[in-house]
């Protein structure tokens, strides 16, 4: 197998020959990111190693020193003695040629890392016991390892980057341009900036108080944000369909209770709108994924292919505990709802998006006097506090009243419990729920709450 892989003997002895009689050459190899592996002869990436080495301890890399060296670490015969360090230096050609054999020797090697990639895959696949899913993750992963390897990033000057900070600050305080992605519920973005990207923001809340209504209101905003100019939206939707997903967001754009919308009961200018709202709405970069008990893997997959399409702007996710795992050795749903949460915040870090989750709560809530929650009473994972950046809760006392008869127009508590990056508190929203809306209520903003 080895035999057939794509290597330059010629440009790794060139390369090694110039790094001992031109100091400089090695440094700018280093700079374009070579290493040791890039050499596919081992002697070659011995010696290479041994430059390293000396590099690092600052010492000359000239003949002697590069000799005493691979002697010290009994390497001085395998790699044919002194006489093929003489040999490599024969082959030195000047610093003028060094990007050219550097890029030889880094193309190579890209070529060798995918061909046995593939081979790995394929490996793999062949592999009953390895779970499809898991394989096509990992494939990925290195795959997209290997492009960024390509490239390696220079330093930045620092004025640069104050400029950009200070530009940041300056639409900050403005009020118009919050750092993060906008909500459009204003104290909301008040308080977080707008969602991070990077950020892991779990949503959770008791059934039926209105979860997944307020998280489609927030992609909705999002995704109307310049038209999807920011990226798509995705959505995963593991309990509920495409269709009943797009039935709620027509009612919240249009206004037309979802009764209606349910059981097509308008009349001709509630069609009119209906029609105008759709039509608009079909612009919008919104992706919906309605498969049940998707897995991580699959999450991840689709998320990076959208990604390559269209940009991205942030992933919803409703709601955790229905995500299914591949993991059969797990020994409990808490360590695979553990898994899954740190793979979530894997995902917004690598999409460089917000990920929005949904979770449930635990039913420890209904037993106490005051039912608005708190992060203990996050279902099955302690871990869901751990990794995320900001934990939201939504709390309506209409739902605790006994032998209640709700109103349309209920306000609700949008309490963000934690907040890794800023302040903590209680947002007052109010929710029109037969057009499955939340609107942002007018409240004076408060010096006393603490970052968390």
């Amino acid at each position: 197998m080895q035999l057939n892989l794509p290597y330059s003997n010629e440009a790794e002895t060139t390369l090694l020959g110039n790094f001992t009689l031109y100091p400089e050459s090695l440094i700018t190899a280093i700079e374009n990111g070579l290493v040791s592996d890039d050499f596919f002869i081992n002697r070659n990436k011995l010696i290479f190693q041994c430059m390293i080495d000396l590099r690092e301890s600052n010492t000359d890399c000239d003949l002697t020193s590069l000799s005493q060296r691979l002697k010290d670490y009994n390497l001085l015969e395998q790699i044919g003695g002194l006489e093929y360090l003489i040999n490599i230096q024969t082959n030195a050609v000047g610093n003028k040629s060094i990007d050219y054999y550097i890029n030889i020797l880094k193309t190579k090697s890209y070529a060798r890392n995918l061909i046995n990639l593939a081979k790995k895959i394929g490996d793999d696949a062949t592999d009953g016991s390895k779970d499809i899913n898991d394989t096509l993750d990992e494939a990925e992963k290195n795959i997209l390892e290997i492009t960024r390897n390509r490239y390696v990033k220079d330093f930045r000057d620092s004025s640069e980057a104050i400029d950009n900070v200070l530009d940041n600050l300056k639409r900050i305080n403005s009020g118009k341009n919050p750092a993060g992605i906008k909500t459009t519920f204003r104290d909301l973005d008040y308080k977080t900036n707008g969602f991070q990207r990077g950020d892991l923001i779990i949503l959770a809340a008791r059934p039926s108080v209105g979860k997944t209504a307020f998280a489609l209101n927030m992609a909705l905003n999002i995704s109307g944000i310049d038209n999807g100019q920011l990226g798509a939206v995705a959505i995963f939707s593991l309990e509920m369909s495409a269709e009943q997903l797009i039935s709620r967001m027509l009612s919240a754009r249009s206004k037309i209770p979802g009764e209606k919308i349910r059981t097509a009961r308008f009349n001709d200018d509630e069609w009119n709108k209906l029609n105008y709202v759709a039509s608009n709405l079909k612009k919008e970069k919104i992706y919906i994924d309605d498969t049940p008990a998707i897995k991580v893997a699959e999450i991840f997959s689709k998320c990076r292919k959208l990604k390559a399409k269209e940009g991205l702007a942030c992933v919803l996710i409703d709601y955790i505990q229905l995500i299914g795992t591949s993991n059969k050795r797990s020994e409990s749903r808490q360590q695979e709802v553990s898994e899954i949460s740190r793979s979530l915040k894997a995902l917004a870090r690598e999409m460089e998006v917000p990920v929005i989750a949904l979770s449930q709560l635990s039913r420890s809530v209904e037993k106490r006097d005051d039912k608005r929650p708190m992060l203990s009473d996050l279902r099955e994972s302690g871990a869901l506090e751990q990794d995320a950046d900001i934990v939201m809760f939504l709390y309506r006392e209409e739902y605790y009243k006994k032998d209640k008869i709700e109103s349309n127009d209920q306000i609700v508590e949008l309490t963000l419990a934690k907040h890794r990056n800023g302040p903590t508190g209680q947002i007052k929203l109010s929710f029109q729920k037969d057009i499955n809306q939340f609107i942002s209520v007018d409240e004076k903003y408060s010096d006393s709450e603490s970052g968390a």
